[in-house]
C-alpha cells in the first residue's frame, strides 16, 4: 500500500534538533512572546544563583547589534569534563536538553528552571551564543552557532576576578517573525524578580537607545504590594502571611482589601516564574481566603449558618502578591512556558498556612474583617438583583439576537471543530470578497463590517450594546455570549483575527474591536484567542519574480534583489490584493504574519483603554501633549513605540 513504511524511514531527531523543528513545544511561540522567553530562560539561570546566596547583582544589557547578555555573580557554569556523559560542563548546560545541576536539591534547593531545558533551548534558538564562566579565579569560554553547534572549543582565556557567568546570544531570525527586544518587556520581567530575590539589584541597559533602569527591593512582596495600591483607600491594611508545609514548599502572601473597588487582582509566582494562568497555589489561595472569611462571618452573625459568602463577591477589591517556592521533585509546571503551577500539594501548602494566621488576623482586627464581609453580602445581593433583571432582559433581548438575518453577512465554515475554526473580521465588502474567494472554506469564516463598530466604553447597557448591528453581529457569530454570561468553552472558533487596511480607519476600528473585546468578553483576549492580521504593505517584482514587504526597510532590501526594472505596488487596503494575493500573504497559516493580542497588564491596560477611549477628553488631551512629539516623523514614532 502507498501509506506503508518501513524502519529505514522513521526519524530520530539528535542534540537540539527538537527544539528547532517544533519549538512551540519549548517556547510556546515563535512571535515576541516567545521571543522573550528565550531571555527569561537565561535570566531565570541567575535569579537560582542569587536564591542559592551568590551574588547581589545581575546584568542585562541590550546590544546595538540586537544581541542580548545576561551577567551573574553565581558560581559559574563548571568547565571540567563530565566522564559519564563525555563532555564538558558548558556542553551539558548549553547543548543537552534535560541537563544541568537544577536536578540535585543539594545544589538547588528550589529553582525556576524545569526539566534542564532553559539554556539549551535559548542556545538552539539562536544565530550564535557565547558564554563565559567565571571560575576559580579563571575565565572559561565557548561560543555556539548555527543552533547551538560548536563552533570554538572550550577554551581557557587566563585569570579573572570576576566570579559567574556571563552570556550573550543573538536570536534566529529564521525561527522568529521579530528579533527585536522589548526593553518595556524585559523591564517588567526584571521588576518581578526583583521583587521576589529582595536584595539583589537587577540592571537593565538598552544600548540602541541608552535607557537603563535599576530594580531593587528591600523588603521584596511588601514593596510590591504598596507600588500597585499607591493612591488607593484600603479597606484593610495590607496583611503579611509566609510559612512552610511539612512538604518544604514555601509560601508568601501579602494581600489586602481596596475600598472602591470591584476588581479582583492576584499575581502569583512559582520558584519566581510569573504564572499567568494561575495553577494551584492561586486555587488554595481562594480557598483559605472563601474559608476564614466564611467561618468569621457565621462566628460574628454576620451571616447564618445555612448561607455562605460567595468567593467571587468576596474577592472584589482583592490585590494580593503571591509567591510559593517548591522543591525541585515536587515541582511541576503546565507547558514549558511555566504559565500554569501543576504541583497539587501546593494547593494545600498555600490554603493551610494562609487559614493557620489569617483566622487570628480577622479576629485581631474586628473592624476590617466585618467591613469585607459586609461588602461582600452587599455585593452578593446587588449581583443577585441586576441577574433577576438580566433575566428578564434576555427574555427580551433574545429573539432580537437570534432574530438576525446573517446569511448577507458571515460567510461560515464548515468544520464544527471549533478549535481549527477562524473567524476573520473584514474591513468593508470589497475585502470581504476577496476573502470569501481566498479562504479554505473548512476552517475559515468571514465577517465584514459595514462601518465601525460603536465605542463601547463605559456600555454597560445590554440595549444599547445589542442596538449596534455590528456589535450585535459578532456576539452572535462567537456564539459565546458576553459580559457575566460569557462563557469560553463555547466560542466557535480558535483564532478571531482582526483583518483592516493599513490605514487611519483601520487602526480605529481595531482598537473599537478590540475595546469590544476587552470590555465585554475579556476571556477571549486572556486565553490568546485574539489575534490581528498583518498584510503586506508593498509588492515588488519583475517578471515571474515579487516579494511582498511588510515596512519601507523590507521594501528597499527587495528592490535590490529584483534589481533594474523592478516595479511597486503599494497597497494602501485590503481590496487592491486580488484574492489569490490576500489568500496568499494574509490568510494562509503557512506564509501569513499574525499578532496575537493578550493582556500583560490588566491595570495598564484598562487605564489606557479608559485614557484612549474613554469620555474623559482633557486627560486624553493631557497624555498627547505629554508624551508624542508632533515636530518630526521621527519623534512621533519614537514615542509611540516607546509607550506601547
Amino acid at each position: 500500500m502507498a501509506n506503508d513504511y518501513s524502519a529505514s524511514e522513521l526519524k530520530v531527531l539528535h542534540g537540539l534538533e527538537p527544539v528547532r523543528q517544533r519549538p512551540g513545544m519549548y517556547i510556546g511561540s515563535t512571535d515576541t512572546v516567545g521571543l522573550h522567553h528565550l531571555v527569561w530562560e537565561i535570566v531565570d539561570n541567575a535569579v537560582d544563583e542569587a536564591n542559592e546566596g551568590h551574588g547581589k547583582h545581575i546584568y542585562v544589557t541590550i546590544h546595538d547589534d540586537g544581541s542580548l547578555e545576561v551577567q551573574d555573580q553565581g558560581r559559574g557554569i563548571p568547565y571540567d569534563y563530565n566522564k559519564a556523559e563525555k563532555k564538558n560542563g558548558f556542553q551539558i548546560v548549553y547543548q543537552t536538553l534535560h541537563g544541568g545541576g537544577k536536578f540535585d536539591e543539594n545544589l538547588y534547593k528550589s529553582a525556576g528552571g524545569l526539566h534542564g531545558v532553559g539554556a539549551s533551548v535559548t542556545n538552539a534558538l539562536s544565530l550564535w551564543m557565547e558564554v563565559h564562566s567565571f571560575r576559580d579565579g579563571r575565565d572559561h569560554f565557548m561560543r555556539f552557532e548555527d543552533g547551538g553547534k560548536t563552533a570554538s572549543e572550550l577554551k581557557d582565556m587566563g585569570p579573572t576576578t570576576k566570579r559567574g557567568t556571563d552570556v550573550r546570544f543573538y536570536p534566529d531570525d529564521r525561527i522568529f517573525s521579530d528579533i527585536t527586544f522589548s526593553f518595556d518587556r524585559i523591564a517588567q520581567h526584571l521588576d518581578d524578580q526583583a521583587c521576589l530575590t529582595k536584595g539583589v539589584t537587577f540592571h537593565l541597559l538598552d544600548e540602541r537607545t541608552g535607557r537603563k533602569q535599576d530594580f531593587y527591593y528591600e523588603n521584596g512582596l511588601q514593596e510590591y504590594y504598596q507600588r500597585h495600591t499607591v493612591n488607593k483607600e484600603g479597606l484593610t491594611s495590607s496583611i503579611h502571611i509566609e510559612g512552610t508545609s511539612d512538604e518544604g514548599i514555601r509560601v508568601e502572601c501579602v494581600f489586602g482589601f481596596l475600598k472602591d473597588n470591584y476588581d479582583e487582582k492576584i499575581i502569583s509566582f512559582a520558584n519566581g516564574v510569573r504564572t499567568g494562568d494561575g495553577g494551584y497555589h492561586v486555587t488554595g489561595l481562594k480557598k483559605a481566603l472563601t474559608n476564614c472569611f466564611n467561618s468569621y462571618a457565621i462566628n460574628h452573625r454576620l451571616i447564618r449558618n445555612n448561607e455562605s459568602l460567595d468567593g467571587d463577591c468576596l474577592r472584589e477589591g482583592l490585590v494580593a502578591i503571591l509567591s510559593t517556592w517548591v522543591p525541585e521533585h515536587l515541582l511541576q509546571f503546565e507547558g514549558q512556558t511555566k504559565g500554569k503551577l501543576g504541583t497539587k500539594e501546593a494547593l494545600n501548602a498555600v490554603d493551610r498556612t494562609i487559614e493557620s494566621k489569617l483566622a487570628y488576623y480577622l479576629e485581631e482586627h474586628e473592624p476590617e474583617a466585618v467591613a469585607v464581609c459586609k461588602k461582600t453580602i452587599d455585593e452578593m445581593r446587588v449581583r443577585a438583583k441586576a441577574e433577576n433583571e438580566r433575566k428578564k432582559e434576555r427574555e427580551l433581548l433574545k429573539s432580537k439576537v437570534s432574530g438576525f438575518t446573517l446569511s448577507d453577512k458571515l460567510t461560515p465554515c464548515s468544520s464544527k471543530d471549533y478549535s481549527k475554526n477562524e473567524l476573520f473580521i473584514v474591513e468593508g465588502d470589497s475585502a470581504g470578497g476577496s476573502a470569501k474567494k481566498g479562504r479554505n472554506p473548512k476552517y475559515q469564516a468571514i465577517l465584514p463590517l459595514r462601518g465601525k463598530p460603536k465605542n463601547t466604553t463605559d456600555v454597560e447597557d445590554e440595549k444599547a450594546l445589542l442596538g449596534n448591528k455590528e456589535i450585535a453581529t459578532l456576539i452572535y457569530t462567537i456564539g459565546a455570549g458576553f459580559d457575566s454570561d460569557f462563557k469560553i468553552k463555547d466560542i466557535h472558533y480558535g483564532k478571531v483575527i482582526i483583518m483592516t487596511d493599513a490605514d487611519d480607519d483601520g487602526s480605529h476600528i481595531q482598537s473599537l474591536l478590540l475595546t469590544f473585546f476587552y470590555n465585554h468578553m475579556k476571556p477571549l483576549l486572556e486565553t490568546g484567542h485574539v489575534y490581528i492580521a498583518c498584510p503586506p504593505l508593498y509588492r515588488v517584482y519583475a517578471g515571474k519574480k515579487e516579494i511582498y514587504c511588510y515596512d519601507d526597510n523590507e521594501l528597499e532590501k527587495a528592490k535590490a534583489e529584483i534589481g533594474r526594472g523592478y516595479r511597486v505596488n503599494r497597497y494602501k487596503g485590503l481590496g487592491e490584493m486580488n484574492y489569490d494575493q490576500l489568500s496568499h500573504t494574509t490568510m494562509q497559516p503557512e506564509k501569513r504574519k499574525l499578532l496575537q493580542v493578550f493582556i500583560q497588564d490588566d491595570e495598564e491596560c484598562k487605564d489606557k483603554v479608559n485614557i484612549f477611549l474613554g469620555r474623559d477628553t482633557d486627560r486624553r488631551k493631557d497624555w498627547i501633549e505629554n508624551n508624542i512629539d508632533f515636530t518630526t516623523k521621527d519623534n512621533f514614532t519614537k514615542e509611540v513605540k516607546r509607550e506601547k
